[in-house]
């Protein structure tokens, strides 16, 4: 694809540079991530009188493996409506699928909306760049839902590396520790947090 038809389809796929460390530039997509779910978990707390846990909301979508409903996660009707559970099931209904009843469902949908999504935007990625996405990492909180990891890794069809949580701190003293001299330059200090940190690999069923 000519340079300036690409430029063209990444503003069109939302797409962008962001500048990163050494004068880095990474070509990036924001999505939509878990802000459903951390929406769906606040409406529950408001109504139970206290939060569940991200780990029990990730077994009570587990629990519920034969419901396959999906919404498009990047619609902008999920980015603050007044009720996320109420706006999911909407969209079901609208699209002729089974509405979620319970709150496993809710979660098994967003889950399943949101592995569909980053197999859509790697798709999108390897179209864009002409290189194959053949392999995924997944850090920070999120990292520990394994139920999406696995969800994630089936989707796109390639293996999911998870971990490490603290993403974005460690990210920080990493950069310190070479600025200090301590570790030479980044690709030993990816080798290091690799070596580090227990990183698991998920591959898609």
């Amino acid at each position: 694809m000519p340079s300036q038809s690409r430029t063209e389809a990444s503003r069109v796929a939302n797409l962008t540079n962001e500048g990163g460390y050494q004068r880095r530039y990474r070509y990036l997509k924001n999505i939509m991530g878990l802000w459903m779910t951390q929406s769906i978990r606040r409406e529950l707390a408001a109504e139970r009188g206290e939060a569940p846990s991200f780990g029990d909301l990730a077994s009570e979508a587990a629990a519920v493996e034969g419901f396959a409903s999906l919404v498009d996660a990047e619609d902008r009707r999920f980015l603050a409506p007044t009720s996320m559970s109420e706006e999911i099931r909407h969209a079901c209904a609208e699209s002729g699928q089974r509405v979620p009843a319970t709150t496993g469902e809710l979660l098994r949908c967003v889950d399943l909306s949101l592995a569909a999504d980053y197999a859509h935007s790697l798709d999108e990625l390897g179209g864009l760049t002409g290189d194959a996405v053949t392999s995924l990492n997944i850090v920070g909180g999120g990292s520990q839902d394994q139920l999406l990891n696995q969800l994630t890794a089936d989707a796109c069809g390639i293996p999911v590396s998870v971990g490490p949580v603290e993403g974005t701190a460690l990210g920080n003293l990493i950069v310190q520790f070479i600025a200090a001299g301590e570790i030479p330059d980044l690709v030993a200090a990816r080798k290091a947090i690799r070596n580090s940190f227990d990183i698991k690999e998920v591959r898609p069923r």
